[in-house]
């Protein structure tokens, strides 16, 4: 039970918010986070850092939400007491809002008594039923890391009538993560408001290549896909007209049999986008299609009001190689996000959640190794945590067949072998000691891949790990 402060102690601390912080926010969060883990066996979600580190600068609750692209209710009255609440319950004493930085500062100086330098041990054995990272990164893991301010940007936009979100970036970057995040975000928002919100994913993967025959066939599919997910009945066969073109079908399709049915938002996510780059007469007339649902949505009362209705996420890999009338480009409008890889601070946070501590020394070696890519520095520590690694055989072996990484390698190396052009632009990147110019083409599917960073029109390779393994086996013709 904890103990609940006198009126002369709650004077002194809220006198100590104007004073200048006794420990830093970073020692404060690990203390914080430590006695969460210890007490629930989880640590501090993303929402629930932010909320503590708004209150750690003294900002008020709007302001709180307003940075983390939260409804200021939802901030004040859900979030906020149930942090202060989980909290007093982890370090058993009374934690609020005003009193925070003084409890924090108190644990820590608790735990330098007691010969605990650092933040709480975490034991590893805790982390021995965790999956090794692969593909979306579940709502609920702590191993999320926020790269600001691009989720608040995001949150807020897909709140707005006929949004369009289009995220890019390389493979294994977090792209999915991310989408998955504003879908539930989507939810959140609407359900605030009474409105229930309906999301459909669609990957573009799944479409076997005689979707992609012509528009007509692809346009079916797309609709038909649409319908399933939202499980409505299926029209499509009967409401397609010979009449009329394919684009205008679809149109009329989710006019007439898609909107009207859906209560509230419907948010659509296109995955792998990228797929139909492949078939550029088809890649024209959809991405088109898209653009104009953005501008009818834009045109509100003057146009079909139910495209309103409407928010598109677009996610793909790599920049866009067909030629598009750059009136009718869906890539030129709505709000742009381009993944970058984890900078030094964000991998120290990421260490965090895994209660991994890294020195300036690792830290170093580890960005220059993977460069920040999020999916390889979550498999080292992945490995680092379980004690199925030491720091010195993630050096020894990382480039070789028997790192952690071979898997991933592996299939790099067969992607690039399977098609000689490509192999042969990346044997050129690796052997050139600077950035060289490749055929724009080759240069945006390597990106795409993550083997290479552009800069401008030339490619480097993007890490060392790559420079290396690749290096030693692409053949020289």
């Amino acid at each position: 039970m904890y103990k609940v402060a006198s009126p002369e102690v709650k004077l002194k601390e809220i006198a100590n918010i104007y004073a200048e912080p006794p420990i830093s926010f970073e020692i404060a969060l690990k203390i914080a986070d430590g006695a969460v883990f210890a007490k629930k066996s989880r640590h501090l979600k993303n929402i629930e850092v932010a909320v503590l580190r708004g209150a750690w600068l003294g900002q008020r609750y709007d302001e709180i939400a307003e940075a983390v692209g939260y409804a200021p209710e939802y901030i004040k009255h859900d979030v906020g007491p149930k942090l202060w609440q989980t909290l007093s319950s982890s370090l058993g004493e009374k934690v609020s809002k005003t009193n925070l930085m003084s409890v924090l500062a108190q644990q820590t100086s608790l735990q330098v008594e007691e010969g605990e330098k650092s933040s709480p041990a975490i034991s590893p054995e805790a982390f021995q039923t965790l999956e090794p990272p692969s593909g979306v990164i579940p709502l609920d893991s702590d191993c999320y890391i926020e790269r600001p301010p691009i989720e608040s940007r995001c949150y807020q936009e897909i709140g707005r009538p006929g949004a369009l979100i289009r995220i890019k970036a390389p493979s294994q970057m977090g792209k999915t993560s991310l989408m998955v995040r504003i879908l539930d975000r989507a939810k959140q928002q609407n359900s605030d408001q009474g409105e229930p919100t309906s999301t459909v994913v669609l990957s573009l993967q799944q479409a076997e290549r005689a979707i992609f025959a012509d528009i007509d066939k692809f346009l079916r599919w797309f609709c038909t896909s649409i319908t399933r997910k939202l499980q409505l009945p299926c029209r499509v066969e009967d409401y397609w007209s010979d009449s009329f073109g394919s684009k205008s079908n679809c149109t009329a399709y989710l006019e007439d049999c898609i909107l009207p049915e859906v209560k509230g938002a419907l948010v659509l996510a296109l995955e792998r986008l990228d797929e139909i780059f492949l078939y550029p007469e088809i890649a024209d007339d959809f991405l088109t299609l898209l653009r104009s649902w953005y501008e009818e949505a834009a045109y509100g009362d003057i146009g079909n009001p139910l495209w309103q209705k409407l928010r598109l996420i677009i996610v793909h890999s790599t920049e866009v190689y067909i030629p598009l009338d750059i009136n009718k480009s869906p890539f030129n409008v709505g709000l742009a996000i381009e993944l970058q890889p984890f900078t030094a601070e964000q991998v120290n946070q990421l260490a965090q959640r895994y209660a991994l501590t890294l020195s300036d020394s690792e830290l170093d070696r580890l960005m220059q190794l993977v460069a920040g890519h999020p999916y390889l520095i979550q498999r080292a520590f992945y490995y680092l945590v379980r004690q199925e690694l030491t720091w010195e055989q993630l050096w020894q072996t990382a480039t070789t067949d028997a790192g952690i990484y071979a898997n991933h390698l592996h299939r790099h190396l067969r992607s690039l072998q399977e098609h000689p052009q490509l192999e042969a632009a990346y044997r050129l990147v690796l052997n050139s000691p600077t950035p060289i110019e490749l055929e724009q083409i080759l240069a945006f599917k390597l990106h795409s891949m993550g083997l290479v960073t552009l800069q401008g029109n030339q490619a480097i390779a993007s890490c060392q790990l790559y420079r290396q393994y690749f290096r030693d086996r692409l053949e020289s013709p």
